[in-house]
């Protein structure tokens, strides 16, 4: 979807006061301060003239020119504006001042949010990973400032929960973190030391780590939790340093930590807020709904928990059907639909899942162009040459195998975190499905085996065939 057709308000001809002086009122043509973030607590400072009309396009040369970054690695970032709120993507034409001095009329249009969250917002302007950017070809650069950036973010994610990932696995980035952090070869005296002084969360995720220790913690069993966890940090940093290689050790490093994070299928995702509803368990239950993050990157579709940090559903765009519905009167939603193939009681169905989200539209139009960077990737084209001209603007994330449904079984080779109880692995179980069939007139919730879709949008090269119906898909 491109960025236009998210159909942008006019210009606001109220003054707002934007971080970094990016949306300043002030005069627009003199030379003004601009601070373009990174992930963690550093910026870019430039001088810019003009700072009205200038473009992402521009800016990318001045940030690129301060940090150094080589032209190979041009495409592999991108500017993004962000806030607890929303979280956009760039297109390079696109003038982030006037972005920022519509940013009220976007979150009404695109969150949830209360008028009085709206109104205190405030976004800044951060360069990041661009999502349209094959991560394939991120262990190809020899630049240690390139992947330092890159690891940067992928750190963050992991350590807030973004990023969901199994014990082994966190332990062993938390390992190269503190590596990375403090140097290899230190000894458990200054190793503990160190974990004293920056705890475990500046390692580890923050939801899996323990309190501090103390009385009540021991009571509650966290100190033994806590004394665990530091346990096994420290044998994987001692691994660490018992591994040979040629390359200098930072480089290896944060080689070897993209390398882990590649593993998870999110990885690089856009992320977006939506909410699925719970399955009915009784009277005083229904109607109830589940906070998810949905994340869309070339690879597929990931609907992840946020509470409890784990998958619910992972599905490539070759697994899946989509599509977008509007609101029909005040008050509803718009809808994500998601259609997959699945099973009950043994049976194969079609199954759909309802994502409720004012984002749905934008989340739909991601889907469709990855879709297409991928067939033009596919056939010889360069995705992301492609995203750099046509790109969406989107906000901010290959499916896990699964069992119970979801991907069909015998499509590849099932890895050590795509196991049951991993929480890469899908949860059909859980989700509030719809399982239907399609007879001509009505839907009904069962079918003896997968002969059509119910969407006409589709991702390519698959054997769904439109369908269309008329009747609710409430209907049983």
């Amino acid at each position: 979807m491109e960025g236009d057709e998210c159909g942008f308000p006019p210009e606001a001809s109220d003054d707002q006061s934007q971080r970094g002086s990016i949306a300043s009122s002030a005069t627009l043509t003199r030379a003004q301060d601009v601070f373009i973030y990174l992930v963690g607590d550093s910026a870019v400072h430039l001088c810019v003239e003009g700072v009205g009309g200038v473009t992402v396009q521009e800016l990318g040369r001045s940030v690129r020119e301060a940090l150094r970054i080589p032209d190979s690695a041009q495409d592999a970032f991108a500017f993004w504006l962000c806030s607890p709120l929303l979280e956009l993507q760039l297109k390079p034409r696109h003038q982030p001042y006037k972005l920022c001095r519509q940013w009220q009329d976007l979150l009404y249009r695109f969150t949830e949010a209360s008028e009085e969250d709206i109104s205190q917002d405030e976004p800044c302007l951060q360069y990041r990973r661009n999502v349209f950017y094959p991560k394939s070809k991120e262990l190809q650069m020899d630049d240690e400032g390139v992947l330092r950036l890159l690891y940067d973010e992928a750190r963050s994610n992991i350590l807030s929960g973004r990023y969901p990932c199994d014990p082994e696995h966190w332990t062993g980035l938390g390992a190269l973190s503190l590596a990375l952090d403090e140097g290899s070869g230190l000894d458990n005296q200054k190793l503990t030391a160190i974990l004293k002084e920056k705890k475990l969360s500046s390692f580890l995720p923050a939801h899996v780590t323990p309190g501090s220790g103390g009385l009540l913690s021991a009571l509650r069993g966290k100190g033994s939790r806590h004394a665990g966890m530091e346990h096994n940090l420290l044998e994987e940093y001692k691994k660490l340093c018992t591994s040979a290689s040629n390359s200098p050790e930072s480089l290896q490093h944060l080689r070897q930590y993209l390398s882990k994070c590649h593993s998870l299928p999110y990885y690089g995702c856009a992320f977006f807020y939506g909410e699925i509803d719970k399955p009915v368990q009784g009277i005083l239950q229904r109607g109830r709904r589940k906070a998810v993050n949905v994340g869309i990157s070339l690879d597929g579709v990931y609907v992840m928990d946020i509470k409890e940090k784990h998958v619910l559903l992972g599905l490539r765009f070759s697994e899946l059907s989509w599509d977008h519905s509007y609101p029909e009167d005040e008050g509803d939603s718009h809808i994500l639909w998601l259609e997959f193939d699945g099973e009950e009681e043994g049976t194969p169905v079609n199954k759909l899942l309802k994502i409720y989200s004012k984002q749905a539209e934008l989340m739909s139009g991601l889907i469709e162009f990855c879709v297409e960077l991928r067939t033009a990737s596919e056939s010889g084209g360069d995705a992301a040459a492609a995203a750099e001209n046509d790109g969406d603007l989107s906000p901010s994330h290959q499916a896990a195998a699964q069992d119970g449904g979801g991907v069909p079984k015998g499509r590849g080779r099932r890895g050590k975190l795509q196991r049951q109880n991993s929480v890469v692995c899908s949860r059909v179980h859980s989700l509030n499905t719809i399982s239907y069939v399609d007879n001509g007139k009505e839907i009904k919730r069962l079918k003896p085996k997968r002969a059509a879709s119910f969407f006409t949008r589709q991702a390519p090269a698959t054997s769904y065939s439109a369908v269309q119906v008329a009747e609710s898909l409430e209907q049983g």
